[in-house]
């Protein structure tokens, strides 16, 4: 944990002599955080939560300039390590891209760009906006989450006022390539059925985002639409994912110190794994019919202390639904107090009740119990 901790704090160093030799009109952020987890029964992504564990580092910083007054470039460099999960002590990318904004109805993004889906996909990287430790997994899986971030390809992004009356409406649209994180929960559980994946699977993937802005202040509605597919060839098998589609949708209100937010979303799709046998290939085809939702609510009690809670919801429809292996119900209390303008602190409580996320049978040999309670704690430094 010192080393990775070390590794961060070198970044962090680099980027403030950036800052004080004032390159042109460089804008230099970054963030580091260190989590703990524990655990009542079960073990939490592949950790030994259930005796404590604060192998979770987390760190980044970003670059960015104003070329022009049309034309912004910049770049995020980010490692973390999430018990197995995560990329210590390599740095990855997370996004580099370059913006040409011709006006307010329509600009251009190309790079490895962030995706938009949701409320909170395209933000899910910078810990320090958010109240919460750990969002919706059934949303935002953490394990997964630089596999969800971004793409490589090109976004076309703008909006339009509709009058007083209508609000605004706000779009993105992006087609591209992604690939799977080899260092991700995904990888973790096709791997012991295709064996090692000596390049990491890819697919290519398109969608969209819509965004209303009601003419109620403080309220917006929208629609996501993501559009993959995904192969890869592991030692012993290759697998193949066909396009699906996944439409999300969500909506959010803010007033002053209070927030409030729920998405939902549906997909299913045809997942087919094939086994290099002695005797030939052999196909596994599996099919799965997900369905998740959230809702949420914060306030900000003092101006340095936040409180929320949310309930997430997800199941798998092809299954019985009264078979915990099957579902996911996350009840989150949380806390977020902001210490100064640079470091903060989290605490959040989840009950959790179904084993159908966060779990992995390494870290589990006995079986999952259906109910587990998870403390999770969070310190973190951004500038």
């Amino acid at each position: 944990m010192f080393r990775r901790l070390l590794i961060i704090l070198t970044l962090l160093a680099c980027a403030g002599t950036t800052v004080a030799q004032d390159l042109s009109d460089i804008q230099v952020h970054g963030f580091v955080t260190q989590g703990f987890l524990y655990s009542s029964h079960n073990n939490f992504f592949t950790m030994n939560t259930s005796t404590g564990s604060a192998r979770w580092t987390d760190g980044a910083v970003s670059f960015s300039d104003v070329l022009s007054d049309k034309l912004r470039v910049g770049i995020q460099l980010h490692m973390d390590e999430l018990g197995q999960f995560g990329s210590s002590p390599n740095i990855q990318i997370d996004w580099a891209s370059g913006d040409y904004k011709v006006n307010d109805s329509v600009g251009f993004r190309a790079g490895k760009v962030k995706t938009p889906l949701g409320l909170f996909n395209d933000s899910q990287d910078v810990d320090a906006v958010h109240l919460w430790i750990l969002l919706p997994q059934s949303f935002y899986p953490v394990d997964n989450k630089s596999f969800l971030l971004s793409h490589l390809g090109g976004d076309i992004y703008g909006g339009i006022r509709l009058g007083k009356k209508a609000g605004s409406i706000s779009y993105r649209g992006y087609a591209g390539y992604r690939d799977l994180d080899l260092h991700g929960g995904y990888v973790l559980q096709i791997a012991p059925a295709t064996g090692a994946f000596p390049t990491a699977p890819n697919g290519k993937v398109y969608g969209g985002d819509l965004r209303w802005q009601v003419p109620l202040r403080g309220l917006q509605m929208g629609v996501s639409a993501i559009v993959s597919n995904l192969d890869g060839s592991g030692a012993n098998g290759t697998f193949h994912i066909p396009y699906g589609t996944q439409p999300v949708f969500y909506a959010k209100f803010e007033k002053g110190k209070l927030f409030a937010g729920g998405e939902y979303k549906r997909g299913g799709n045809l997942f087919a794994v094939t086994l290099a046998l002695p005797s030939g290939p052999f196909v596994i085809p599996t099919r799965y019919d997900m369905q998740s939702w959230y809702a949420m609510m914060s306030y900000r009690v003092l101006p340095k202390l936040q409180v929320g809670s949310y309930y997430s919801h997800y199941t798998n429809r092809l299954g019985p639904n009264t078979l915990p292996a099957n579902y996911s119900k996350d009840l989150d209390i949380s806390g977020r107090y902001d210490i100064n303008n640079y470091f903060y602190a989290k605490v959040e409580e989840h009950f959790v009740h179904g084993t159908a996320l966060s779990y992995y049978p390494g870290t589990n040999l006995a079986g999952e119990k259906p109910r587990a309670n998870l403390l999770a704690a969070k310190v973190g430094f951004n500038f």
